[in-house]
């Protein structure tokens, strides 16, 4: 399976791009919170004191949020084989995207997902995500069985979009210019679903994106 993808990368490059998007995404909760603690140090901003007190929970709470949705997206591939609890699931998605613009909307069916349909699914929402800058609504939704897992994320909203970079990403295919830490994250999303006998589809129709994987059986599923 993972042979036949067209353009597959080096374990290296791969894992290069992955540390760059995650850092990307904590650099902005990071430098937020070192400045609220420039603030504090300030002995002459005492007005600012509470103000940046509240800076430094939110900071805090955004770079929690990232790191456990990461963790499990990013780098839950070696760990033991199990089921996912799909609460765990979408306090994780609703954690990470709780500052965002699109309001998620989760409507899964299943109880628990194998762990390759879990993290499966918390990349997808991260795709839906970004077809969504200007706002709208993600709806999430997947289902279990003894036949496989199916997941499905749409995204509607004013000016949706499926970027082509992330549509070749999702094909195995590099964009124009090359993978980089954007582009990465939809082409490991079809490496996991490739990685578990299955793959994933995306269409645009409008202002309407849709993102769809579906898995093969596996041992242990449950609905």
């Amino acid at each position: 399976m993972l042979d036949e993808f067209p353009s597959e990368l080096a374990a290296e490059q791969l894992s290069a791009l992955l540390c760059s998007r995650l850092c990307h995404d904590l650099v902005s909760p990071v430098s937020a919170l070192g400045a609220a603690l420039s603030v504090i140090d300030d002995p002459d901003s005492g007005d600012m004191h509470e103000d940046a007190m509240e800076l430094v929970r939110e900071s805090s709470r955004q770079a929690q949020a990232k790191l456990e949705f990461a963790r499990l997206a990013f780098g839950g591939g070696g760990s033991a084989p199990g089921v996912l609890d799909c609460r765990e699931l979408q306090r994780l998605t609703e954690n990470m995207y709780k500052a965002f613009k699109p309001e998620i909307v989760w409507k899964v069916e299943a109880s628990g997902l194998e762990k390759s349909a879990g993290r499966l699914l918390l990349n997808l929402c991260s795709l839906g995500v970004d077809a969504a800058p200007r706002g709208g609504t993600v709806t999430v939704e997947a289902t279990s069985s003894a036949g496989g897992a199916r997941l499905r994320v749409v995204t509607e909203g004013p000016r949706a979009r499926l970027e082509e970079g992330t549509a070749l990403a999702l094909e195995g295919k590099a964009p124009e210019n090359g993978f980089d830490g954007r582009s990465i994250q939809p082409y490991y999303t079809a490496l996991i679903a490739r990685s578990a006998g299955g793959r994933v589809s995306a269409q645009a129709d409008g202002e309407r994106v849709e993102f769809q994987a579906l898995l093969k059986p596996v041992e242990g599923m449950i609905g």
